[in-house]
């Protein structure tokens, strides 16, 4: 099974937001791997993973950055 970068809709994307404070834009794959089914907030670094085509913007599913 091949890892695909994650494919949601272009309108969608544009309302989709971290939940994090500020809200920020979210984009697809990680800092780590663009391919990752996973949007990843523009401002916090937080990973929100993406199950079946459904994100899941929930804070405690997060996957928080790496310092680095």
């Amino acid at each position: 099974m091949s890892v695909v970068a994650v494919q949601l809709d272009p309108q969608l994307m544009e309302i989709l937001a971290c939940p994090c404070p500020e809200h920020a834009p979210l984009k697809p794959g990680t800092a780590t791997d663009p391919l990752a089914d996973y949007l990843t907030c523009t401002s916090c670094g937080r990973s929100f993973p993406v199950r079946d085509g459904i994100p899941v913007l929930l804070l405690d599913e997060a996957v928080e950055p790496t310092a680095g």
